[in-house]
Order: structure tokens, then sequence, then C-alpha cells
């Protein structure tokens, strides 16, 4: 029947491309679907490690207070979290509520590179050891504080150094467009007008 063939030659020139584009859209769905998450993820470690490096200092200046004072790591804990709010300062309310149930307060410390990162492993370290060995806690602190300012300071510099980067798209596709269409167009125009009279 020649209805049936043509009916059937339409419908291999529009299924056979279709299903092979298919694949490709498949695939790219697939990658979506996989890649999303990891980057969600890789987000939000980037964000959690750059509130740990702003804060770093902040409570690491607030511990050389409190043991200064005279406190203990046994103190210095609960009163440093209660004065810094923030990632830190949540972690270290948790570690002073393990330690009051019971648990040793050095291994609740210890624990705090596990849930935030290996950021504040430094401040974990010192403050175990101080704890679980009786090590001096104020030099050790002293010195921590001018390396995580440092630390905070290199990365304020390296986040400086990519703002031009960052400002190169839109200066290239947004302002010297416009530029060029309120200054050179007009005077090419103006050109052009005074050279056909």
């Amino acid at each position: 029947d020649p209805a049936a063939d043509r009916h059937l030659g339409r419908a291999l020139v529009v299924g056979v491309p279709a299903a092979l584009m298919s694949v490709p859209l498949a695939a790219l769905v697939v990658a979506w679907w996989w890649l999303t998450p990891l980057a969600a993820r890789r987000r939000a470690t980037r964000q959690v490690d750059a509130a740990l490096l702003a804060e770093l200092p902040e409570v690491v200046d607030l511990f050389v207070l409190a043991v200064g004072s005279g406190l203990t790591v046994a103190l210095a804990v609960p009163a440093v979290a209660r004065h810094h709010r923030g990632l830190l300062g949540e972690a270290l309310t948790e570690a002073a509520r393990q330690a009051r149930l019971g648990r040793r307060l050095g291994d609740a410390l210890a624990d705090l590179p596990t849930t935030l990162g290996e950021r504040v492993r430094p401040l974990a370290t010192v403050l175990v050891s101080s704890e679980r060995y009786g090590v001096a806690l104020l030099p050790a602190l002293e010195r921590l504080a001018a390396e995580t300012r440092l630390e905070r300071r290199r990365a304020a510099e390296a986040t400086a150094r990519r703002v031009p980067v960052k400002l190169l798209f839109p200066l290239v596709l947004c302002t010297l467009p416009a530029f060029a269409l309120l200054t050179v167009v007009p005077l090419l125009a103006g050109s052009l007008r005074s050279l056909r009279l």
C-alpha cells in the first residue's frame, strides 16, 4: 500500500533523528542528576570552610582572653561558646553540653574536626592537649591566634586578587558594548552622513 509506505517513511524520517537525539539528552539528564548533589555538597563545604576561616581568629582571641583571666579549658569552652555565635560557637556549646552529660571534654573537643572540618583541627589539638596532658595553653593559643589572623588575611588577599577576573565577564559583555553604542556608533553615523552630503 503506497499510503502505508509513505506513512512509514515519514515515521522513520521523524523517529530516527528523535531517537538519536534522545541518547545525548538522556546522558545529559543522567550527568545533571549525578553532578548536581555533588556540586551542592562542594559548595556547602566551601561555605562552611569560609565561615570557619572568618570566625576562627575571634574564637581563638576569646580563648586567649578566657585563659589569660585564669579559666581552665573546662571553664573557657562554655564561656567562649556563650560569647560567640556561629558555627564554632554552636560546636563548642555542644561540646560543653556533652561534658555536662558525663563525656570527657577532651573527647568532645577532639570530635570538632570531624563535625566542622580540618580548619578547626589546630584549635582542637591545642585545647585537647591542655585538657588531657596539662600542656601550657596560653602560649599555644597566642601563637595560634597570630597564625589564624595571618591565614584569614591571606585568604582575603586571594579573594581580592580574583575580583578583576570576575569583573571581566560583565565588563566585556555589558560595559564595552554599551560604550561602543553610545560613543562610537553616533560618531560613525555622523561621519557617514557627512560623506553622503
